[in-house]
């Protein structure tokens, strides 16, 4: 039987690390070790899950946040997975449709993540640490997170994804793995997020590799919602009211499922309201393309002046 090591960033003292831990020991087939990482050499989770992948002795890492429960059938489900399948490097979840915090922004977040990695199921080339597992020799020859680079919590998962299947591992989406998510959203605390910790080094690793997509956020889709909504500002802008309304029309009608996801979920009124939160989730994205451009030019002075 595959031995699985599950490891737990816990620099921060998550308040939600308890029931983290417990589903873990909970779970059908749970793993052979528990690894939780309270003190790390350099502050941040890619730091923290270094730390834990070099006290494992188990053949796969499993990742789990501290404010993740997964559910009881995860690790089971990821045994069997690199178990039937000799080549697989990696393999990541989801978070469920059952966020726990009832709040607005919290369940957008949620929702929105969930609905984007169901989409994009199968065969990937990037990778999230959330709820992800990795065969330790796949790890330790991509040479783990890059805890130096993202020393806050970023897209660190996303660059090792890009590292191992840029060596050749295959990498594999199974939406069937999930997990709740405790975390509780701010309005504040998501465009932070969605533009900093996540959008200006997402757009640095795509400049960085000159590629035109590298994760499960800039499908087709997602590329011409983000200009809809760009269209629609600036139309508004511009005080036409006719243009704004096609460019609403068209991102409603590429965002359909999601939006239906959250119409099930949530109701009407935080479905519409939900309209506006993508709206700005994709303005932020669209915000962090000339941030990151700028972040690497500047980088080289900063370097050269020390």
């Amino acid at each position: 039987m595959t031995r699985l090591s599950a490891i737990v960033p816990a620099t921060n003292e998550p308040p939600t690390l308890d029931r983290c831990v417990a589903a873990i020991r909970a779970a059908e087939e749970p793993p052979e070790e528990v690894i939780v990482v309270s003190e790390a050499a350099a502050p941040g989770p890619a730091a923290a899950r270094n730390e834990g992948a070099a006290r494992a002795t188990g053949e796969v890492l499993v990742f789990v946040d501290a404010d993740v429960v997964a559910r009881p059938d995860a690790f089971r489900r990821i045994r069997r997975a690199f178990e039937s399948d000799a080549e697989l490097a990696a393999l990541f979840g989801s978070y469920d449709d059952e966020p726990e915090h009832p709040a607005l922004v919290s369940a957008f977040r949620n929702l929105l993540h969930h609905h984007v990695h169901h989409a994009g199921a199968g065969s990937v080339s990037t990778f999230w640490a959330g709820l992800g597992a990795i065969r330790r020799d796949a790890f330790d020859a991509a040479g783990g997170f890059d805890a130096p680079r993202f020393p806050n919590p970023s897209v660190e998962d996303v660059d090792l994804g890009l590292r191992v299947s840029g060596a050749g591992g295959r990498i594999r989406l199974d939406p069937t793995i999930l997990g709740t998510h405790l975390k509780a959203w701010s309005l504040a605390g998501m465009l932070h997020t969605d533009f900093a910790r996540r959008g200006v080094p997402w757009a640095e690793l795509m400049l960085e590799r000159r590629a035109g997509s590298i994760g499960l956020n800039l499908g087709w889709r997602h590329r011409l919602s983000a200009l809809a909504v760009l269209a629609a500002c600036v139309s508004a802008a511009g005080r036409r009211r006719g243009p704004a309304a096609v460019a609403i029309a068209a991102m409603v009608a590429l965002n359909a499922d999601f939006y239906r996801l959250l119409l099930r979920r949530r109701g009407p009124v935080d479905a519409a309201a939900g309209v506006g939160l993508h709206a700005l989730h994709h303005l932020t994205a669209i915000a962090s393309i000339p941030a990151a451009i700028v972040a690497r030019k500047l980088r080289p002075r900063a370097q050269g002046a020390r």
